[in-house]
């Protein structure tokens, strides 16, 4: 099975901001690129964090509401040090965390989903910047085509893999939805036949209705 890489996903042309980039350029460089976020990098192009309208918009919830409705917010220490930062290493979110470029789909989702971001720097081997990584862009895998899931779970997963000939278990896709029908020699073989075309990328769900001719799963008892 092939699985999408992070370089397959990933956006190559990426805007950048310098260490020392004022705030007002930052907000103007977010804006005339169309982006939320940038990662800032040093001068050998190294990621050293990214900076998000999230982080610039601290400045102004650090300001007195004019019309006295709302109280200034109580802000820990680091977050007063950003909302009353000027630079883009003042206000970056640090350290950077980053993808390398031949990860799958799953770690980078896994990276994200733990530390709460958005988007990811990939880097190389000596850490310089490549690309960014989004979570839109790893939702991508789920417009493949359902033809291309089915002949992909038909021949990698059933065929090459499991050895199954296709008049034994059938596959259908609908909207990224798997349906399996048919039998197979051993019970023990249905779960590893689930979670192969589970990790199928594109794939949304599994329903398997799938038979089986000998119950392996029962062990005589040890004597």
């Amino acid at each position: 099975m092939h699985h999408r890489t992070v370089a397959e996903l990933m956006t190559r042309d990426v805007v950048r901001a310098r260490r020392d980039m004022p705030f007002k350029e930052i907000v103007r460089l977010l804006t005339e690129n169309d982006v939320t976020a940038v990662p800032v990098v040093d001068d050998r192009d190294h990621p050293v964090g990214v900076v998000s309208e999230a982080d610039l918009l601290r400045k102004s919830a650090d300001q007195a509401d004019p019309s006295g409705r709302t109280p200034v917010p109580r802000l820990e220490a680091w977050e007063r040090a950003k909302a009353e930062g000027s630079r883009a290493e003042e206000l970056m979110s640090a350290p950077a965390l980053c993808a390398r470029p031949e990860w799958n789909v799953v770690e980078a989702a896994r990276l994200m989903e733990t530390h709460h971001v958005k988007r990811l720097p990939v880097v190389d081997e000596a850490d310089r910047l490549l690309g960014i990584v989004s979570r839109g862009d790893l939702l991508r895998i789920f417009l493949r085509r359902d033809d291309a899931i089915r002949d992909e779970i038909a021949e990698d997963v059933l065929r090459r893999t499991m050895g199954l000939d296709t008049s034994e278990v059938t596959v259908e896709v609908h909207e990224g939805h798997v349906g399996l029908r048919g039998s197979v020699e051993f019970r023990s073989l249905i779960p590893v036949i689930e979670r192969l075309c589970r990790s199928v990328d594109g794939v949304v769900s599994v329903a398997e209705h799938v038979g089986y001719r000998t119950d392996d799963s029962r062990r005589s008892p040890t004597i």
